[in-house]
């Protein structure tokens, strides 16, 4: 897969960094996230960047690299995170009862791009917390989409795909995303707790067999997986006021099961992967 990066608005020294990244690969990236990631990785080890003790300020650098324009330009491209990102932008242009809408870490705008053209009817609201001004420049052209520097209002939809596993407190920012969220309205959740890059943090990883559990002591129906899509699609059915202790309690718990699911793989896999 060749990446189109030059004369597309990016500043010189975007350009000269996604060139240093892209010369490892000789301009080419095979159809395969698994390139990317590596590239993310060298990045990441780069600025000296922890997944196990986190440093705010180097994190920060990590997330505002042009790394992350060069993902999204590859996701682009990429068949399945397109075939995904449409399945999404389907559902909810097929749902009427959506008019307002908030895409939480949509940073590139890839998702609200393809919902703006399906239904420009649909107002779509951007939080990013690392923006780029080269993505604000190319979303201008979207009347319908606006970039937020903060949200307090309530959306019939929240949408937050591949966020929560990079966050080191995912359980505190999913309770912000619902109670931005109308009593009868949806989310849709793409986690990817697993460690497939150094930026997907470890204190994350419990959830992956857990996280749908906490999402109905919150509150939500779970729904289950959005068809031909890597979300998981939930409806808050009332406003629940998060016990946060007992939240812990659980949450302690979770990360026990996983070290204890985690630790019997080896001997599953020895007496019955044969």
């Amino acid at each position: 897969m060749y990446i189109k990066y030059k004369n597309i608005g990016l500043t010189l020294l975007q350009e000269n960094e996604i060139y240093r990244l892209l010369n490892i690969n000789q301009d080419y990236l095979d159809n395969d996230l698994e390139k990317i990631w590596q590239i993310m990785d060298w990045v990441w080890d780069e600025l000296g960047c922890d997944n196990n003790v986190l440093d705010c300020k180097k994190m920060s650098e990590f997330y505002r690299h042009p790394v992350w324009i060069l993902n999204g330009l590859f996701i682009e491209q990429h068949d399945l995170s397109m075939q995904h990102r449409n399945k999404i932008s389907d559902w909810i242009v097929d749902h009427n009862e959506i008019s307002q809408l908030l895409d939480y870490g949509g940073g590139f705008g890839t998702l609200a791009k393809l919902i703006a053209n399906k239904k420009p009817s649909l107002l779509i609201d951007i939080y990013e917390p690392y923006p780029s001004e080269y993505v604000n420049e190319k979303i201008k052209i979207h009347k319908n989409i606006s970039f937020i520097s903060d949200f307090n209002k309530k959306y019939d939809l929240i949408i937050s795909t591949d966020v929560l596993e990079h966050v080191p407190e995912p359980l505190k920012l999913f309770d912000e995303m619902l109670n931005n969220v109308k009593d009868g309205g949806y989310l849709i959740i793409a986690n990817c707790f697993y460690p497939f890059v150094k930026c997907h943090l470890p204190c994350t990883f419990h959830l992956r067999y857990t996280f749908n559990f906490f999402a109905k002591y919150m509150g939500l129906e779970v729904m289950g997986q959005l068809a031909g899509s890597h979300a998981t699609l939930f409806r808050k059915r009332r406003y629940v006021s998060v016990n946060w202790p007992l939240i812990r309690f659980m949450e302690m718990n979770s990360k026990m099961i996983f070290l204890i699911i985690e630790s019997l793989k080896p001997m599953y896999h020895l007496f019955f992967k044969k």
